[in-house]
């Protein structure tokens, strides 16, 4: 089974918790320092949540679809590089508080898709290379 990913970049990250929390009926499967993630089974989604910038509007951070296996992934890459987007792999990468693998692709709009598994927890936000050239910090700005 696989689930859409959504990350929001929130100024009030407690807010945006209690906001969501209320919202999907359930509180956030994981809880760090300036991160919090939904794992919603219906509707059939990730949400994420990085704390941005105090006063800032909450918006788009980038999107995914969450995979059960590094195959998947895999599987994933080769359909898109076959179909003639240009992706960007990253493996082992620590992101989220999560060991992952993933491909990147950009939309028409540049905004940032990645397809990939959690292959187990991390203990730090971690750094992402994804292919926006932001690769200060995990799941890094975009705009």
């Amino acid at each position: 089974m696989s689930r859409a990913q959504l990350a929001l970049r929130v100024s009030d990250l407690e807010a945006s918790i209690t906001f969501y929390s209320k919202l999907f009926g359930t509180e956030p499967a994981k809880r760090r320092e300036g991160y919090a993630n939904f794992a919603l089974t219906e509707p059939p989604l990730k949400l994420v949540l990085i704390e941005g910038e105090a006063g800032q509007e909450t918006r788009l951070d980038h999107l995914g679809v969450e995979v059960e296996s590094t195959d998947q992934v895999q599987a994933a890459t080769t359909r898109l590089q076959d179909a003639g987007l240009a992706t960007f792999e990253e493996n082992d990468t620590s992101c989220c508080y999560a060991l992952q693998d993933k491909v990147w692709v950009h939309g028409p709009g540049r905004e940032p898709w990645e397809v990939y598994v959690v292959k187990a927890d991390a203990a730090t936000l971690g750094k992402s290379a994804q292919p926006s050239g932001n690769g200060d910090r995990c799941c890094a700005d975009t705009a």
